[in-house]
């Protein structure tokens, strides 16, 4: 097949990552880049054909089969909803939207569209998050129990610097929780094999005065955001991420009755595998991902190529295992119950 000719709306972290992603995946082209104010430059650097200061004018100025939709939480619906009623493809980032109401709107609209569609929870790829999967699927660890999720920053101490922007603006979908939490319940959903029957969070601000070159600014957002769900047949999750630590680490920790399923390291693309028992700890080895070598690009490369490759596969009739819409509005309602969107 041809190449499928993509857009790719933002210039952050669709420029930093999704576009070195696509351009070494041989089954996808980027023609063009949406972005208000960087569209003109990273077109320029990158040799991008086509350049626009927004998703409705790309879609209106260039031939496109997909969109990866990678604008701020803010602008996810409307981005995604105009692609939808273009018939394109659509990938869109998490969080997938800022309340569970447009999450809501988005899946409907994409139902009708009757195109290939999914968000971008690449993590899922990770090979010992996969693994820790399949040791539940297969029933290695027993009746599922309990699942533990924890991310550690140490981005958001008082004494960091960071640049002013939407992110530290909760009515622009800003904060911890969405960009991170929102990783961890989906982790938590995917190896439960269902979408949460309810769930309670708090989201906290420890750190609201920040600074930068400019001087001192007020955060409305969450630096730490927490929730606790319940799956039904005696299954729950307890999901924490926190960006005020004093060291980065993360932890995956996943009880049955039999065993422990643990991945930890000092970040989610560096972990280690065991499974703990009575009678002792197994390491377990992982074999990499088959794009493992582009991780100097940027270490989430790899993983969104693994991303890439399903929606392909989704978009040729085949199964596939894309994270989904549906699975975007069960992440959305937990992130609600914290606290996270309008």
């Amino acid at each position: 097949m041809k190449p499928l000719r993509t857009g790719i709306v933002g210039a952050g972290f669709g420029a930093i990552a999704h576009l070195p992603a696509l351009r070494l995946h041989p089954h996808f082209e980027v023609v063009a880049i949406a972005s208000p104010s960087k569209a003109a430059a990273v077109a320029e650097q990158e040799g991008i054909p086509h350049a626009f200061r927004s998703c409705q004018e790309m879609l209106a100025g260039c031939e496109l089969d997909l969109v990866t939709v990678a604008s701020p939480p803010f602008a996810h619906t409307q981005d995604v909803l105009a692609s939808l009623a273009a018939c394109k493809h659509v990938l869109c980032e998490k969080p997938f939207a800022t309340s569970v109401e447009a999450a809501r709107a988005m899946r409907d609209a994409a139902a009708a569209a009757e195109t290939a569609c999914g968000i971008s929870h690449e993590f899922r790829f990770i090979a010992q998050i996969a693994a820790i999967k399949e040791l539940v699927a297969n029933g290695h660890l027993g009746a599922l129990r309990n699942i533990e999720v924890t991310m550690l920053r140490t981005t958001l101490r008082a004494a960091e610097r960071r640049e002013r922007s939407w992110w530290f603006e909760r009515a622009r979908g800003g904060g911890l929780a969405g960009a991170l939490l929102s990783h961890l319940i989906d982790q938590a959903n995917w190896i439960a094999g269902r979408a949460p029957v309810r769930s309670a969070g708090i989201s906290r601000t420890a750190n609201p005065q920040r600074h930068d070159a400019a001087g001192t600014f007020t955060s409305t957002v969450d630096d730490g955001s927490t929730a606790i769900v319940e799956y039904g047949d005696r299954t729950i999750a307890r999901l924490c991420a926190d960006a005020t630590a004093a060291v980065d680490g993360y932890t995956l920790a996943v009880h049955g009755e039999r065993r422990t399923a643990v991945a930890s390291g000092p970040n989610l693309v560096d972990v280690t595998l065991y499974t703990i028992d009575g009678d002792g700890t197994d390491e377990l080895t992982c074999k990499p991902s088959p794009y493992d070598a582009q991780s100097s690009i940027n270490p989430n490369v790899p993983l969104l190529m693994e991303l890439y490759d399903e929606l392909l596969k989704q978009i040729e009739g085949k199964p596939n295992a894309l994270p989904t819409f549906d699975d975007g509005v069960a992440t959305q309602a937990v992130l609600a119950s914290a606290g996270y969107g309008s």
